[in-house]
């Protein structure tokens, strides 16, 4: 276990701040990840475990221990004519299982594409895009209890998925950390383009029966004509979630705003895009000193190159309170802030 100090994380998460950490560990297996665990170092620290760092703000210099999780591997645990079950380590960066997946020919994930960070961190917030979530391909997924160093498998029902949120972020959270997660994938997957400009951007291409690489680049060309790269604009993607509120309140802010949009929910609430109640609030493109909101995305809060985390927070909450108070919505944050 090698153990660094005063350590830079700028190269470690995706808003790229020159946050320090007193003391930094690489786990690159099960084993050494539970060395860690049983080490003095960890038990007499606090401690942050780390996957792809692009769902964290960073206010300051962390006084512990951060652990990068980077554990390997994605094995076939079985296949059918129809269904291939694989087991993949926690430190597999995200879009990497998603094109390691399309070129396979496996289907579930492709609408996923280019989501930044790793695979041990999206089920803790069930992470979706383009009318897909992760607790529609989850099989299960292993993870290690920090208290006792015993490995847990965690059932679908017991994860307790919902919009960007699970068990890992609520009653067990903290406590447990993913070494590994199982998902089902289809060999014949029936591909879905009905959400947002997928059908309209294949159409565009003159494509009429798209397979799952034709949707994964789809989902690629969209998410890149709309988000700003982190290797070249720090940034966490969506900072807020969008936010669910009665067809009651739904209706009346109608009468003021015919043209916000609305999704229905099975209990009759309405999901409202945050994105749109930021940018009909003005905050859209707006630059203060070094962070501001992105220019084509009102959801992406952005580091333009010396930002601090502490300012690009107080954004957020300028935000909230703004949105609040012309709409009487409350947005919450999608990303970690620490």
């Amino acid at each position: 276990m090698k153990i660094e100090e005063n350590k830079s994380l700028h190269p470690y998460h995706t808003f790229h701040l020159d946050i320090r950490v007193k003391y930094f560990t690489e786990a690159k297996s099960v084993d050494e990840l539970k060395e860690i665990i049983n080490s003095e170092i960890f038990k007499s620290n606090s401690h942050l475990i780390l996957g792809g760092g692009s769902n964290v703000l960073f206010t300051k210099d962390f006084e512990g221990l951060v652990v990068k999780l980077s554990l390997p591997g994605v094995q076939v645990q079985k296949e059918s004519q129809d269904e291939v079950i694989i087991k993949v380590g926690a430190g597999v960066v995200w879009h990497e299982l998603v094109m390691h997946s399309v070129a396979k020919g496996w289907g579930g994930i492709e609408n996923l594409s280019l989501i930044p960070g790793t695979v041990g961190a999206a089920p803790m917030q069930n992470i979706g895009a383009y009318g897909v979530e992760i607790k529609d391909v989850f099989r299960s997924l292993e993870a290690i209890e920090i208290e006792t160093g015993k490995t847990r498998t965690f059932s679908k029902d017991e994860c307790e998925f919902g919009y960007r949120e699970s068990v890992f972020k609520k009653a067990v959270k903290e406590k447990f950390i993913i070494t590994s997660v199982t998902f089902a994938l289809q060999k014949e997957a029936k591909v879905n383009t009905t959400y947002g400009a997928i059908d309209e951007t294949l159409a565009s291409w003159n494509i009429q029966e798209p397979t799952i690489a034709d949707v994964s680049k789809a989902v690629i060309y969209i998410r890149q004509s709309k988000l700003p790269n982190p290797d070249e604009i720090g940034n966490a993607g969506s900072f807020f979630k969008n936010p669910t509120i009665s067809g009651e309140a739904y209706e009346r802010l109608r009468t003021e705003y015919s043209d916000m949009p609305g999704y229905p929910q099975e209990d009759g609430a309405m999901k409202v895009p945050a994105g749109w109640l930021i940018e009909k609030d003005g905050w859209k493109g707006k630059t203060i000193g070094q962070i501001g909101v992105h220019k084509n995305q009102a959801l992406v809060l952005v580091n333009y190159g010396n930002g601090s985390g502490h300012d690009i927070w107080e954004l957020a909450q300028q935000i909230q309170a703004s949105v609040k108070k012309r709409f009487g919505i409350e947005l919450s944050a999608e990303v970690n802030i620490v």
